[in-house]
């Protein structure tokens, strides 16, 4: 039943039969990321980074009511070009897109759903989503723990977006038993940024160490995912103190906008890089293709 929606493009099926290394990606990075055509223009790139270090880019979407693993640049101009007119899908959305025919977005949670369908078992991505500030009574916590707490996909991100409550994030991991590996760093990185101020569970050196630990969890039957946390370039990181002023800033604005739900992240990252003069947008390109490098390195790993 599964094959009437899921659809896996050549490219993809052929290396996934052949035994080769895939690296999933995102959509909602293309559709509600960033503007046309950069949007298009950075995912091409981060794209060619993955063949460039030895794997096949499998860029994730639902297009038509069809599960896409793997679009074609014609399938991501589509998407650069529709823009927020594109449903952002988390897992509550994927029936209702397919029954209908839609077109939706995937976030960490549906490219995790859609990747671990078709056989793919390593995604590169920003950054997560987790638990924002004042969740205590608000309860908004991004699916995206949730799924790492079932889906067994290892997800190479420059950290949880320093937007939300880092502290209440790493707990939220602990108790569903979700490691968090430091890539480089004993340090959770903060997207924008290397530091946090909070620890990982464990620090891993080489790609090679991330593939095996990974398919050791895999061979234990342990079930669930694994966060790998990969530290934002020193060149392109971005002063703490700046990037933490415009966060609090675009926090203020939100609860004075009574922004809240799905709604939240993107009008955060948009003040953000409002606040930032751009820099933020920059950042965010350059940690992207740092992450599909690394991605596509402990996907070739774990191929051998």
């Amino acid at each position: 039943m599964l094959k009437q929606y899921l659809d896996i493009s050549p490219e993809v099926k052929a290396a996934l039969d052949a035994g080769k290394p895939v690296v999933a990606l995102e959509s909602t990075i293309i559709s509600h990321g960033m503007p046309y055509p950069q949007n298009v223009e950075t995912a091409l790139a981060v794209e060619d980074i993955i063949r460039q270090n030895g794997a096949t880019p499998a860029t994730i979407a639902i297009i038509g009511g069809k599960l896409k693993a793997g679009c074609t640049k014609d399938e991501i101009e589509y998407l650069g070009k529709k823009g927020q007119e594109v449903t952002k899908a988390s897992r509550r959305d994927l029936a209702v897109l397919c029954a209908r025919g839609a077109d939706g977005a995937t976030t960490v949670t549906t490219t995790m759903i859609i990747a671990h369908m078709a056989g793919i078992s390593i995604f590169a991505t920003g950054g997560i989503g987790g638990v924002h500030r004042g969740a205590e009574t608000t309860m908004d916590i991004s699916a995206d723990l949730e799924e790492l707490a079932h889906t067994p996909v290892m997800v190479v991100c420059a950290g949880a977006k320093s937007i939300l409550d880092l502290g209440l994030t790493l707990e939220y991991l602990e108790t569903h038993g979700v490691p968090v590996i430091g890539y480089g760093t004993e340090e959770l990185p903060a997207f924008y940024t290397r530091k946090s101020g909070f620890g990982v569970d464990y620090r891993v050196d080489t790609p090679e160490e991330l593939a095996k630990i990974f398919r050791t969890q895999k061979e234990l039957g342990l079930g669930g995912g694994m966060l790998v946390t990969n530290p934002i370039p020193e060149e392109y990181s971005m002063d703490k103190a700046t990037i933490d002023a415009a966060i609090d800033e675009a926090l203020r604005q939100a609860e004075a906008n009574g922004v809240h739900g799905k709604a939240t992240t993107p009008f955060l990252l948009a003040k953000v890089k409002e606040l930032t003069g751009g820099d933020s947008l920059s950042s965010n390109i350059q940690l992207v293709f740092n992450n599909a490098a690394l991605a596509a390195k402990t996907a070739a790993c774990l191929g051998k």
